[in-house]
């Protein structure tokens, strides 16, 4: 009995940890999606690129690379993170969200913002 619960306690350690560790990723997968939410919503606002990056790494994990940018009408934030816990994985969790911009407050109807 003894010998058999030596050979299974390490292994269900094992699987433990690797069942935390993924509970975790995905934490901060979400974490991910949410920053670049607030951070789209913002941008989409036409807060400075300041406010923008500082909402996002308000609601990232922590280390997380921002990424804003500005085109045709569109804008796209872009949030990449290294996974929790053991820092030599060869992956990164990289999530982006797109909104329109809101130009046209304030104009009239069928007339575009200058």
């Amino acid at each position: 009995m003894t010998a058999e619960a030596g050979m299974v306690l390490p292994v269900l350690v094992l699987v433990v940890t690797a069942l935390v560790w993924g509970l975790l990723v995905v934490v901060a997968r979400v974490q991910c999606v949410d920053a670049a939410r607030v951070g789209a919503r913002a941008a989409a606002r036409q807060d400075p690129e300041d406010a923008v990056v500082a909402a996002v790494r308000g609601a990232a994990p922590h280390g997380a690379k921002v990424t804003v940018t500005r085109d045709e009408g569109h804008v796209r934030v872009v949030v990449a993170a290294a996974p929790p816990g053991l820092g030599a994985l060869p992956f990164a969790i990289r999530e982006q969200a797109v909104a329109d911009a809101e130009e046209t407050v304030g104009a009239r109807p069928g007339e575009a913002a200058s």
